[in-house]
């Protein structure tokens, strides 16, 4: 088991990356498993830092989704409401309300950050 301290450096992280890697299927309650546990918040710390995701239109999401699917606008009136909602939806001219979001999360299977603003 090594002395493991914060993440500073790429080289650091690739170190521990690799270590987690090495350990993760030890058996439970073990050093190793402590020290996985001890590797896992150290690297998620380093993401949070040093990882930043793009923002994504969640518009354009909803139609990835809908081209994968073969899913058409009018499929979506049931979820948004009328022919005209969905379009004005798809084509930007009106927002998303909470509850169309909801909705499209749970049919899309999507996690809800993409409906939420950048901060």
């Amino acid at each position: 088991m090594m002395n493991w301290k914060v993440i500073r450096t790429k080289a650091e992280y690739k170190k521990a990356v690799k270590r987690s890697m090495e350990i993760f299927h030890t058996e439970d309650r073990t050093p190793e498993t402590d020290e996985l546990d001890l590797l896992l918040v150290l690297i998620k710390d380093y993401d949070d830092k040093h990882i930043v995701l793009p923002n994504v239109d969640p518009i354009e999401v909803i139609k990835i989704k809908m081209e994968e699917r073969g899913i058409k606008a009018k499929d979506l009136e049931e979820l948004i409401g009328s022919k005209g909602h969905v379009s004005s939806i798809l084509s930007g001219r009106r927002e998303l309300t909470l509850k169309m979001a909801q909705k499209l999360k749970n049919y899309f299977q999507l996690p809800a950050d993409i409906f939420m603003p950048a901060a």
